[in-house]
């Protein structure tokens, strides 16, 4: 991907440097566009391949990147070679770079940018995710919102790379509310609670499934399997007030103790942890589990996997926790809001507000529908704009914001884009003229499409969203400042085709990153 141009810049490269392409294919990177003036479409930092010498021993980046250029050429594929600050910078043939771009992002559909040579030799893996595991016996609290929000994100990503995911929904349950005393695990008890719930009703919204729904109940008798495996390797200790605790220290520090059994008996959180981890282990054979949390439970989470590594379990070095910070000064006009219910009624109620006062807003078969994925759109940019781990402090006006850095913004240009290829669509896209599309907002538009597969190979990596969300918002700017310009409607039909082809790359790439992020892209607002 990138269009296979990152391939072959690579094998003119390793031909000069004498070394496979593929150990220089993730240092060229896709230079990021510039409003100022035209830009390389590829470079390669020269520091990428000095960076096993020792800082005193690198001879000058500047001068190497020189020398690396005078050995290339321009080909085929490659019109221009130039050196920036310790760089070799790449540009493409423009034409080459419309056709094959635009060719490639309608081609793959919903795997643009998946099929990336970055991603190429990627293992299949089977992961399992648990996230937004409420307690179904109280109301579902906006804390469960983010661990929804972001374990969906992360499922959807690693399915789209191709991942077998198991979503887990681990639901605390613990004191039986609902008369399933004695009953053991019963999936009805659970599923009649939830459809009735307004948690159950976001699922539907934003698309969420979830694989298994287990309880912290179902662990119970096998919490005791753990205990006395502990105790059979003389992990657990007694305690004066009849707890039973083991000392991951080994010597008595308190912040390393971690109880695992009350004085009456009954297992804790981490017992159930301990017993639900090595369950899943032998029923999904794991590659990787993630738990999606608050960052409160980052030292729980550390223990039950030490405790996993102590008790002989090497797959516990397989389990990961992600973090997410506290969402700061959400308020309704009621007050604070403590529960799901009052978020979605909240955002229902100001999306419907906001539609009503803008002039654009066309006559909606569904305005209910169509407000309230334009309001969880807002709300999922707004959640995955900066670090997950990060604290943020939430503001109602600016999430409903239709211009600026939103997820309004990005529903209206996706909109926008539907609007214009239903308007235009039938007459013009069957084949496009390359030479319509040579000016900068089109360049412009065609060199960002190109970075896609970087955004998110990035995203892969750390398991951010705000990389994918960053690169949406931008495009939803370029596309913006196009529209403006480059106009359909009376334009000559070779030029109107090539620029509805265009319009239409951005619309696809914009759906499938929103997709993504869990957010289900309108056609009309």
């Amino acid at each position: 991907m990138a269009c296979g141009f990152r391939r072959s810049i690579a094998c003119q490269l390793s031909r000069v440097l004498d070394l496979p392409p593929e150990n220089l294919i993730k240092s060229i990177s896709a230079v990021p566009i510039s409003r100022k003036e035209e830009v390389a479409d590829f470079q390669l930092s020269v520091d990428s391949l000095l960076e096993n010498n020792n800082d005193h021993s690198r001879p000058d980046t500047q001068v190497q990147a020189r020398k690396l250029a005078e050995k290339l050429k321009c080909d085929s594929v490659v019109s221009e070679i130039s050196t920036g600050q310790g760089t070799v910078n790449f540009k493409i043939n423009r034409e080459l770079l419309t056709k094959t771009v635009l060719q490639q992002v309608i081609k793959d559909g919903s795997k643009y940018g998946l099929k990336s040579e970055l991603f190429s030799g990627l293992p299949q893996k089977k992961i399992v995710v648990e996230f937004s595991s409420p307690n179904i016996a109280k109301k579902f609290h906006v804390g469960h919102l983010r661990s929804t929000i972001i374990g969906n994100f992360i499922a959807n990503l690693k399915e789209a790379l191709g991942h077998q995911v198991t979503r887990i929904n681990y639901l605390g349950d613990w004191g039986m509310q609902f008369g399933l005393l004695g009953t053991g695990f019963q999936l009805f008890g659970y599923e009649e609670k939830l459809q009735s719930s307004p948690l159950q009703h976001l699922f539907e919204r934003l698309g969420v499934h979830f694989d298994e729904y287990s309880g912290e109940s179902f662990y119970r008798e096998k919490s005791q399997e753990v205990l006395k495996l502990l105790d059979s390797k003389g992990l657990l200790q007694k305690t004066i007030k009849g707890t039973a605790i083991v000392d991951l220290s080994g010597n008595g520090d308190p912040s390393s103790i971690c109880t695992l059994m009350r004085s009456d008996g009954t297992s804790l959180y981490a017992t159930r942890d301990l017993a639900a981890a090595i369950d899943r282990m032998d029923k999904y054979n794991f590659d990787t589990m993630i738990y999606v949390t608050d960052k409160g439970q980052k030292k729980h989470f550390q223990q039950v996997f030490q405790m996993l590594q102590i008790m002989g379990y090497d797959w516990a070095e397989r389990c990961q926790h992600v973090p997410f910070g506290v969402v700061q000064g959400m308020k309704t006009r009621k007050g604070d809001v403590t529960f799901l219910e009052d978020v979605l009624n909240e955002i229902r109620l100001r999306m419907l507000q906001n539609m009503a006062s803008l002039k654009t807003t066309k006559v909606l078969e569904n305005p209910q529908e169509t407000a309230e994925r334009v309001g969880l759109a807002a709300l999922i940019i707004q959640d995955f704009k900066g670090l997950l781990l990060s604290d943020y402090q939430f503001s109602w006006d600016r999430v409903f914001q239709s211009r600026g850095d939103t997820g309004v913004f990005l529903q209206y240009t996706h909109a926008r884009l539907h609007s214009l290829e239903e308007t235009f669509g039938c007459g013009y896209l069957n084949d496009f003229n390359t030479a319509c599309l040579q000016e900068p907002q089109s360049v412009s538009i065609l060199q960002h499409l190109l970075r896609f597969d970087e955004v998110l190979y990035r995203s892969s990596q750390d398991l951010q969203p705000r990389h994918i969300v960053s690169y949406l918002l931008t495009l939803s700017h370029l596309a913006g400042m196009a529209h403006k310009t480059l106009y359909v409607k009376d334009s000559p039909p070779e030029v109107a085709g090539a620029r509805l082809h265009l319009f239409r790359a951005v619309r696809s790439v914009l759906a499938n990153g929103m997709k993504l992020l869990g957010i289900t892209p309108v056609c009309r607002m």
